[in-house]
C-alpha cells in the first residue's frame, strides 16, 4: 500500500508540475504583454488558453536537428539532467498540509526526511551539470561562454543560498521542511519573514540566480550569446531545458512560502486547530496561493530590472550577499546564545541592510586610476 501511495503522489506531482509549467509560460507571456502594452497569446482558444497545448504539440512533432559537430552522447544527456534534477528536488518539498494524510495520498513524496534542505540544495546544485554539458557538448563558442558563465554563477550563489537558511535552521532546530512549516503554524508572528527579513531577501535573490531568471539570466543572454548554452538545441530537447527552468521556479516559490511565509498556515482559516470539512483543501489552497504570488513577483521582475553585467553579478554574490548572510548567521547565534528576544533579529537584519547600503555609497578610492596620466591628444 505504501508503494501504491508513493506512485500515486509521484503521478499527481508530475502531471501537475508539467501542466503548471505549460500554463505558467502562457501566464508569463500575458504578464509580459500587459507590461509592454501588447496583447500576448490570444488566437489559439479563448484568450489564448489553448496556446500551451499547441506549443507542447509543436515541441513533440517538430523535427529534432542535431548538428554533426556535437558530442552526441553528452549533447543528448544534458537536457535530461536539467529536467531530472529539477523534478527530483520536489521529492522533499511539501506541496500541501502534511498534518493531513489519507490512506491513499499525502502531500509530500518522501516524508520525514530530517535533512530535507540539505538534499534540496544538493540536488539543485547538480542542475548546473546539465547546462555545462549542454554548452560544452554543443561545440559552439556562444554555448561554451554561456556554460562558463553558468558554472561561475551557480557556484557563487550556492554559498549565500545555503547560508541564508542557517538562521532558520538554528531558530527551528531542524532542517526538515515539514517541521519548519509546522513551527510557523502557531501564529502570524511566528512566520520567519518577520525575524529573518534579510535572510528572505538573500534567499530569494540567490534562488533567482540559481534558476537563471532575470536579472540573472547571463548564461542565456540572447543579446550577447544568441541563446547561450542551448543555442544548438531544438524541439523536445530545448523544451526539456525550458521545463527544467520553470520547474525550478515552482520549487523556489514553494520553498520560499514554506521557509518564510508560514507554509499552509493563515490566521483564521488555516490553522492546526481547523477541523471543519475540507480543511485540508483550504490549507492546500493557502500554500499554493502564496507560491503563486511568489511566482508572479518573479515574472514581474523579468520586465522591471535590467540584466546585470557579469562583474556586477559576481560582485553582488561575493561582496554583498555572502558577507550579509554570514553576519546574519552570527547575529542569530549571538541572540540565541544569550537568550535575547527574537524580535532583535528583525532589528539586526534591517540594520545590516542599511549598513550594506551605506558602504556601497562610499566612493571606491582607486589611486592607480587617479594617478593615470591622460593620453596625449592625436594630431
Amino acid at each position: 500500500m505504501d508503494i501504491l501511495k508513493i506512485l500515486v503522489v509521484i503521478a499527481v506531482v508530475l502531471g501537475t508540475v508539467l501542466l503548471a509549467c505549460s500554463y505558467l509560460i502562457w501566464l508569463e507571456r500575458k504578464v509580459s504583454a500587459r507590461m509592454q502594452d501588447r496583447l500576448g497569446p490570444n488566437r489559439v482558444g479563448p484568450a489564448g488558453l489553448l496556446q500551451p497545448i499547441a506549443d507542447g504539440l509543436k515541441f513533440l512533432l517538430k523535427e529534432e536537428v542535431i548538428p554533426g559537430y556535437v558530442n552526441k552522447p553528452l549533447y543528448v544527456l544534458a537536457p535530461a539532467i536539467s529536467m531530472f534534477t529539477a523534478m527530483l528536488a520536489l521529492v522533499v518539498v511539501p506541496f500541501g498540509p502534511t498534518n493531513f494524510e489519507f490512506d491513499w495520498f499525502r502531500f509530500i513524496i518522501a516524508p520525514h526526511i530530517d535533512l530535507g534542505l540539505v538534499f534540496l540544495f544538493a540536488i539543485t546544485g547538480l542542475g548546473v551539470y546539465g547546462i555545462i554539458l549542454g554548452g560544452w557538448a554543443s561545440n559552439n563558442k556562444y554555448s561554451a561562454l554561456g556554460a562558463l558563465r553558468s558554472s561561475a554563477q551557480v557556484i557563487s550563489y550556492e554559498l549565500p543560498l545555503g547560508m541564508s537558511i542557517l538562521g532558520i535552521a538554528l531558530l527551528g532546530g531542524t532542517l526538515s521542511l515539514e517541521h519548519i512549516a509546522s513551527a510557523q503554524a502557531s501564529g502570524l508572528s511566528a512566520w520567519y519573514l518577520w525575524t529573518q527579513p534579510l535572510a528572505a531577501l538573500i534567499f530569494f535573490t540567490a534562488a533567482l540566480a540559481e534558476s537563471n531568471r532575470m536579472p540573472f539570466d547571463l548564461p542565456e543572454a540572447e543579446q550577447e550569446l544568441v541563446g547561450g548554452y542551448h543555442t544548438e538545441y531544438s524541439a523536445l530537447q530545448f523544451g526539456m531545458f525550458f521545463l527544467g527552468e520553470y520547474t525550478h521556479m515552482i520549487t523556489i516559490s514553494l520553498v520560499m512560502s514554506i521557509l518564510f511565509l508560514g507554509g499552509w498556515y493563515f490566521p483564521g482559516i488555516a490553522t492546526p486547530q481547523s477541523d471543519y470539512p475540507l480543511a485540508w483543501a483550504v490549507q492546500l489552497a493557502v500554500l499554493l496561493s502564496k507560491s503563486f504570488l511568489v511566482i508572479m513577483f518573479i515574472m514581474l521582475l523579468r520586465w522591471t530590472l535590467p540584466r546585470f553585467r557579469f562583474d556586477q553579478l559576481m560582485g553582488l554574490a561575493w561582496k554583498v550577499l555572502i558577507p550579509l548572510a554570514l553576519a546574519n548567521v552570527l547575529c542569530v547565534m549571538v541572540i540565541l546564545q544569550f537568550g535575547l528576544n527574537r524580535w532583535w533579529l528583525a532589528a539586526t537584519s534591517i540594520g545590516l541592510f542599511f549598513i550594506a547600503g551605506w558602504i556601497s555609497l562610499i566612493p571606491a578610492s582607486n589611486a592607480a586610476y587617479r594617478a593615470r596620466k591622460p593620453l596625449p591628444a592625436r594630431g
